[in-house]
């Protein structure tokens, strides 16, 4: 070990700091007795120096060591009580990561090493083990400033905001050929000319990634030869996931956020604050656990060993802790300020507000994040779950926050299946889902609307399968969504019956006609704009292979061509994407309803009845918009579930104007619509039909 001089430091800046001159290391640890910092060469690495930390001020532990280079590869060891059975897992023998971290070096080996105990011995976690986990663990390393100079954000109009694209990082361009193969499953990859060229194709607006923040593979995956595809298995904050590196390494995830943000398109980032990586009481100390378990995990009251299981995860971050919730804002500012993203989803986002009384939407996490000058800026998705105790919460998060509107995914796969009720509930859906975010002055685009995401059956494979096949999972089938919504048409999986991949293709067409027609922000899975395939996998998580990458050589480029009228509809449209919930009040302007729900005969329609199906709605402006608000549009459409054709009474309009059609989902193509029609028309079976009020041109 060589001798390094070490001098007191700043505790004001956690994380490792090079200022041009040496290196600040501050660290937060409340029941530590002694924070060790471990120098390791380059070259093996090899631990040449252990120097404790020779500050305390308040929980956070400092020193500084002039002339200190950036690049330089460190850890923490911990030294505290090793007392599970009251919250303290303080393993000296463990090499710890920083959480603070903004580059890890290395990779984590799946060996008993990482383990605080000994997995061997009967006490279980009980026991302590003094292998030294070193040589099974990625270092920290000490950043070059100037990597993370200042990225701005995105500049787009919050109010304009519309078309999500949920992808993966690697997926979406693994299998894709238009990709230049060196940039294929990675980062640099998303924002190359092919997929720009392809997402604003079809007017995406932002682009939302699967987790980023560095991850471990699941030892129980490793087992069996499978990895953690998606990355809900966070483990550093501030540092990159580096097997998605391209050639430009981490300066290729910037450069792909900038290339996005030219084109218009928003990044945002899927987060993960509610648990880490080092899972329940038998999992591997690696960070948190071995820095200050007891600060940084909620534990069971009482029960000290046992961690609090909100997430099904294995373990619950205390975000009620002051410090926690520092680092989880600090990465937060950290994404915005350093690296450009424009906003975040929240994984199981109950239990980032959960308090000791439960859930609260004025907890202290929400309260830091509204008051916040930065992150209260940026875009905030929330997703409203988790399987703790009223765990389920859509609805009842602050106006600050979109929700992803699981409510609406299966009402619209029930209605296009064909089940009972599912219109009623289906009129909720098309509008915002009034009955869910109307309230507290929060706006339609609250809820956002989605077919399908990740976690779950693709849209195609909604219309393929109707039981999941899960078996490449290894865990015999059982894991996964039981209650999927689908229908396959006769045959499971697929077929070369043209009449059954017709009765599919439609459905596809139908349920993503009713996404972008309905009031709300729309989110598109990658891929289910050409039909990709997961071959019934409804839980791909493990899948890092052709089940969970985009299939884009069997891309079916009607149906995406498709999505792109969808999406132009829309944005020419301002009366399918209003801000403003839609209540049927009557507008000063011209004395019509903003809304008017009719049967296929024009007359008022029965919401009793419970055989019905088929439904239309007339949509104008919102009759509460100021008289600044853009008006004049009107979009009448019609659901017709039915298997036979519908005569439907179009709303009847002045002489001189009439109704185009402008969606049909009768048709694979959306060219040619441009006779005027009045009153009576025909609606195909099993389609969607939406028409335009045209002003000023002559009935043909």
């Amino acid at each position: 070990m060589q001798s390094i001089e070490m001098s007191g430091g700043s505790p004001n800046r956690l994380g490792a700091h090079h200022d041009g001159s040496g290196v600040n290391f501050a660290v937060f640890s409340e029941n530590a007795r002694k924070i060790e910092l471990c120098l390791f060469s380059a070259d093996g690495p090899r631990e040449f120096a252990r120097i404790a930390l020779p500050e305390q001020t308040g929980p956070v532990w400092h020193g500084y060591i002039k002339d200190l280079p950036v690049g330089t590869l460190y850890g923490y060891r911990a030294h505290g009580p090793y007392a599970p059975e009251h919250g303290h897992r303080f393993n000296p023998n463990k090499l710890l990561l920083d959480p603070y971290t903004r580059e890890i070096s290395g990779d984590w080996v799946n060996d008993p090493a990482i383990l605080g105990y000994d997995g061997a011995s009967s006490a279980q976690d009980l026991s302590f083990d003094t292998t030294d986990s070193a040589p099974y663990v990625p270092k920290s390393v000490v950043s070059d400033p100037a990597l993370f100079e200042g990225l701005p954000a995105g500049t787009h109009n919050a109010q304009n905001r519309d078309l999500i694209y949920e992808a993966h990082p690697k997926g979406a361009t693994m299998a894709n050929m238009a990709v230049p193969e060196q940039l294929r499953g990675n980062y640099e990859g998303l924002a190359s000319d092919a997929m720009l060229a392809h997402l604003t194709s079809i007017g995406v607006q932002a682009v939302e990634l699967l987790p980023v923040h560095s991850f471990v593979d699941d030892k129980f995956l490793v087992d069996r030869g499978l990895r953690n595809y998606w990355g809900y298995n966070s483990i550093g904050f501030f540092a990159l996931e580096p097997r998605y590196f391209g050639p430009g390494g981490l300066q290729g995830f910037r450069d792909m956020v900038s290339r996005f943000h030219e084109a218009g398109i928003e990044v945002i980032l899927d987060v993960v604050y509610n648990h880490t990586a080092e899972g329940d009481q038998r999992g591997p100390t690696l960070s948190f656990r071995g820095l200050d378990n007891a600060s940084y995990y909620r534990l069971i009251a009482g029960q000290s060993r046992y961690y609090v299981n909100d997430t099904g995860c294995g373990n619950t971050l205390n975000v009620s802790h002051p410090y926690v919730l520092r680092m989880v804002l600090d990465s937060l500012r950290f994404w915005v300020e350093c690296m450009g993203i424009d906003g975040f989803r929240f994984d199981l986002a109950t239990t980032l507000g959960r308090e000791d009384h439960g859930f609260d939407p004025n907890g202290g996490f929400f309260d830091a994040l509204r008051q916040d000058p930065v992150l209260s800026q940026v875009r905030m998705i929330a997703e409203p779950w988790d399987i703790g105790p009223g765990g389920y919460r859509l609805g009842e998060f602050p106006h600050e926050f979109s929700e992803w509107n699981d409510s609406y995914r299966d009402t619209v796969r029930r209605y296009w299946r064909g089940d009972a009720h599912s219109a009623q509930e289906l009129g909720a859906r098309l509008l915002g889902s009034a009955d869910k975010f109307d309230r507290r002055g929060r706006r339609s685009s609250a809820s956002i609307n989605f077919v399908a995401s990740h976690d779950g059956f693709t849209l195609a494979d909604t219309t393929r399968y109707s039981k999941r096949h899960n078996e490449a999972n290894t865990e015999n089938n059982r894991d996964g969504h039981h209650s999927n919504f689908s229908d396959n048409a006769g045959v499971e999986g697929q077929t070369d019956d043209p009449a059954i991949r017709q009765i599919r293709a439609r459905r596809q067409r139908n349920m993503l006609a009713t996404l972008f027609l309905s009031q709300g922000t729309p989110m598109l899975l990658a891929g289910d704009e050409f039909a990709n395939s997961q071959q019934g996998n409804n839980n791909a998580y493990c899948q890092d292979n052709d089940i969970g990458w985009l299939n884009w050589d069997t891309a079916d480029t009607a149906l995406q061509s498709f999505v792109a009228s969808l999406s132009a509809f829309r944005q020419d449209h301002i009366c399918v994407r209003q801000t403003r919930f839609l209540h049927g009040v009557t507008r000063p302007k011209d004395g019509h309803s903003d809304v008017y729900w009719s049967d296929f005969d024009g007359e008022p329609l029965e919401w009793r009845d419970p055989g019905l199906a088929n439904l239309c709605l007339t949509l104008r402006c919102a009759g509460d918009a100021p008289a600044y608000a853009p008006d004049g549009d009107v979009v009448f459409i019609v659901f017709n579930r039915s298997d036979k054709p519908g005569q439907v009474s179009l709303p009847k309009t002045p002489d001189g104007q009439g109704w185009i059609r402008g969606i049909d989902t009768d048709k694979t193509t959306q060219d040619g619509f441009s006779r005027m029609e009045q009153g009576k028309t025909v609606v195909a079976p099993q389609s969607v039909v939406a028409f335009v009020l045209k002003f000023g041109e002559v009935a043909g």
